[in-house]
């Protein structure tokens, strides 16, 4: 396995010995890095929480044959410290794991198949998801969805699930448009049956197939509700065309909502069953009833806008910062200094914590050491660098910790 980091090693170990999501261990890779994490899984020298979700698969190392088995399908393990990671759109399971919410755990790395970058075939993309047993207008109006949505530049995501997910992944193919296919089990796992040349397909035709799950991984119900997470996370909005009232296209609009994403939902026939779980959203204004292409390509172009103004230039210098390290920031007064032990009391930070996140917060400008203690540094141009959070950047890491570190 020569040519392969510590860290991708490191974190090909972590997402095989707990199953996802596994909030306790993303809070302490965060923490700690993913290398220095992995060692003390291995060797049960980990907090209690992350031992438990680690127990039953701590000594399964296998971590050789998982990259031997990406190989010959022609995948790849993509980590925070990756360029090609989606950093911006990943950031929402981040804020929704640090307010508590421990199924937005973020994911520790994820396989994909297919030649495109998973960042742009994240930027500006829509997820369309609904009903396996659908009906032909539902099919209908998932496939002219995504054709107009993937013409119009706008990636696809889906689940690759029959009905709704498969007319969605078509439509945006046919329209030589980017679709991405996030399954709840292994790459290799050929499900669902009916649609493995579809995903050959995604896969071959500048699409991606994707997974936090290592090669092996069976298909499981309680998988395909974790994957629904990104599939919310990684779209700008998502459309629901045609749902139950208790379904996985329910649920995945659910985790959109709880991510501060959009929803939009098609309506249906007031007789059809399938489209219940539409009419439901739309009655409880939790989505936004959307006819036609139009009126998609109109919200989701609102977002696209709202996107650009957040993302360039950032809306706070401290947005990169990771948990731990932001209540240290705001702990901080301009003009009057703190002790390690005081910032730790009003912070809720451990001290030991402190100490370490303080010097870091110092080197990246936010920060300074006098004499009456630790402060808020005064304005001037900062040097934005990723050091000293004890982790990439924010809880999920980003692409510039690998180019500091030389590492390819």
């Amino acid at each position: 396995m020569s040519g392969l980091s510590p860290e991708r090693l490191a974190r090909a170990y972590l997402v095989r010995v707990a199953e996802p999501p596994a909030p306790a261990l993303a809070v302490f890779v965060a923490e700690v890095g993913p290398v220095d994490a992995a060692d003390a899984v291995r060797k049960g020298a980990c907090p209690q929480r992350v031992a438990e979700e680690t127990a039953a698969r701590r000594e399964l190392d296998l971590v050789r044959d998982d990259f031997a088995a990406a190989g010959r399908l022609g995948a790849r393990l993509v980590i925070p410290e990756d360029d090609e990671w989606p950093a911006w759109p990943l950031l929402s399971l981040q804020l929704a794991h640090s307010r508590g919410i421990a199924s937005a755990a973020p994911p520790l790395g994820l396989w994909a198949r297919g030649e495109s970058r998973l960042d742009e075939a994240a930027e500006a993309a829509v997820a369309i998801v609904g009903a396996r047993a659908a009906s032909g207008y539902g099919e209908n109006v998932a496939g002219e969805f995504a054709y107009g949505l993937a013409a119009r530049g706008h990636p696809v995501i889906s689940g690759a699930a029959y009905g709704i997910d498969g007319a969605a992944h078509r439509g945006a193919l046919a329209a030589d448009g980017v679709t991405v296919a996030v399954l709840g089990c292994g790459l290799d796992a050929g499900y669902p049956a009916g649609h493995v040349v579809l995903l050959n397909k995604i896969a071959g035709q500048g699409g991606l197939v994707i997974s936090e799950y290592p090669p092996g991984t069976p298909p499981a119900r309680h998988r395909f509700l974790v994957r629904n997470r990104l599939i919310a996370a990684l779209s700008e909005g998502t459309v629901v065309v045609e749902a139950g009232r208790r379904s996985g296209a329910r649920n995945t609009a659910t985790s959109a909502g709880v991510l501060g994403k959009v929803v939009m939902a098609v309506p249906g026939p007031v007789t059809s069953a399938v489209s219940v779980g539409c009419h439901d959203l739309i009655r409880d204004s939790a989505a936004t009833l959307v006819g036609s292409i139009e009126d998609v390509v109109d919200v989701v172009g609102r977002l696209s806008a709202q996107a650009t103004d957040r993302v360039k230039p950032r809306a706070r210098a401290t947005d990169g910062l990771g948990a731990d390290a932001l209540r240290v920031h705001e702990s901080l007064e301009r003009r009057r200094g703190k002790s390690a032990e005081q910032i730790a009391t009003e912070s809720g930070v451990p001290v030991s914590r402190v100490r370490a996140v303080l010097p870091a917060l110092e080197l990246e400008g936010f920060a300074e050491h006098g004499e009456g203690g630790w402060q808020l540094s005064k304005p001037r141009g900062r040097k934005r660098t990723e050091a000293g959070h004890g982790q990439p950047k924010g809880e999920g890491g980003a692409p510039d910790d690998k180019r500091r570190r030389g590492d390819a």
